[in-house]
């Protein structure tokens, strides 16, 4: 994996209930964007426009490019949330830190 992920809950909860939960988002995001490669220069760019234009930018402030990152980045982690967090929602506050 070109990438790591590490949980940060809020609530009580195990090791290895964070271990699973990190490979489930893993998996997830790895799925969504058609490879653990792609995960990183997908977010990275994410980040950048999301610095440039916000968390939720118009449609026309984007380019059609920027507009299909944007827009894959997001499917992509909610997907991930879901796979990680879906059957343990005493963890809903936690978050996830991507890093190289």
């Amino acid at each position: 994996m070109s990438y790591s992920v590490r949980l940060y809950a809020f609530e009580e909860v195990s090791e290895h209930e964070k271990r699973q939960a990190e490979q489930r988002f893993c998996k997830a995001l790895n799925e969504a964007l058609g490879d653990a490669s792609l995960v990183l220069p997908v977010y990275t760019v994410y980040r950048k426009l999301v610095a440039l234009h916000g968390e939720s930018p118009s449609p026309d402030a984007l380019s059609s490019d920027e507009l299909e990152i944007f827009s894959q980045w997001q499917a992509a982690e909610s997907a991930a949330l879901t796979a990680a967090l879906g059957p343990h929602r005493y963890m809903g506050d936690a978050q996830f830190d991507i890093r190289a």
